[in-house]
């Protein structure tokens, strides 16, 4: 990827172009950890924290009474419609 440009405004927000949050999967409200090395400032994405979870935990979790149980198929379409309705936000 090509260096990029941006200023700091007077509150001192940073802008971080399109292809570079695109690339890198950022989403708003994306936390960070600012480190100072002797190159510069290093940015990088914080992940959250999920915590170990044991399958007694969430065991039938998605269970609602008087539903039928999804088939795997129908699974799978939800997943790709999912997936479909996100790349439509993103452009």
């Amino acid at each position: 990827m090509q260096p990029s440009h941006t200023v700091m405004s007077s509150k001192g927000q940073v802008v971080i172009p399109a292809a570079i949050r695109e690339s890198l999967g950022l989403r708003p409200g994306q936390s960070f950890q600012l480190e100072l090395t002797p190159e510069g400032l290093l940015l990088k994405p914080v992940q959250p924290e999920i915590p170990e979870t044991e399958l007694d935990d969430v065991a039938g979790l998605l269970k609602r009474p008087g539903q039928k149980a999804r088939t795997i198929a129908e699974m799978d379409d939800a997943i790709r419609l999912g997936i479909a309705d996100n790349k439509g936000r993103s452009e």
